[in-house]
């Protein structure tokens, strides 16, 4: 193995690169420690001592710490331990380690939001949230289902008529222009377009453009 390419990171950390190839962060003392250099050779037992003792360790801790202040989705922490430079084997070992502990649960993660999130979104907007932070379609399926049993998710009509209450509209005075901006919010929001009308009236019930 050869040490192709070190770069400053910080005044205190690398990232050295392996064979053109593996990158990882290293503290500069670090380096020196290990007689780290470039376009020098890399012991294959110098490499795994550095994966096992050092990063992935670090990156169980730095799971671990992130942990502490919110909840994290699996996609959402191997996100955060990529910015910090670990190569992919360590971010998968440990995001592994943390949710064989049962720190990290994206079903749980997603029923959590769900119930958070259902008194003000759609089951649309719901599910394109959940997707973003990395959640697979069917944990968000089984989640939704488990939610709506339970009557957590709300009668997606009454969160539209809330919306309009907070948008002060008034049907018997909105024009028609008025009502397809509501339309498209609304539609933008998530909701579908039968449910839309069916609180807002038809098309040919609205005022005049």
């Amino acid at each position: 193995m050869i040490v192709t390419d070190i770069v400053e990171i910080s005044k205190t950390k690398v990232e050295v690169c392996v064979d053109d190839d593996i990158r990882f962060a290293l503290y500069k003392s670090e380096l020196r420690k290990y007689g780290i250099k470039k376009d020098s050779a890399l012991p294959v037992e110098t490499y795994d001592e550095i994966m096992g003792e050092v990063l992935l360790k670090r990156a169980k801790l730095r799971c671990m710490n992130l942990l502490k202040s919110r909840d994290y989705t699996e996609y959402q922490l191997a996100a955060k331990l990529k910015q910090g430079c670990y190569p992919e084997e360590i971010i998968d070992a440990a995001v592994a380690y943390v949710i064989s502990y049962g720190y990290v649960d994206d079903m749980r993660y997603a029923r959590s939001y769900i119930e958070y999130a259902s008194q003000s979104k759609s089951r649309r907007q719901i599910e394109n949230d959940l997707i973003r932070k990395g959640i697979s379609t069917d944990t968000i399926r089984q989640a939704c289902e488990q939610c709506m049993d339970e009557d957590s998710i709300a009668n997606e009509e009454e969160l539209i008529h809330k919306l309009l209450e907070k948008k002060h509209f008034d049907r018997q005075k909105a024009t028609y222009k008025e009502c397809q901006k509501l339309v498209g919010f609304l539609y933008r929001k998530g909701f579908a377009l039968d449910k839309i009308y069916r609180v807002i009236g038809n098309d040919g019930d609205w005022g005049p453009e």
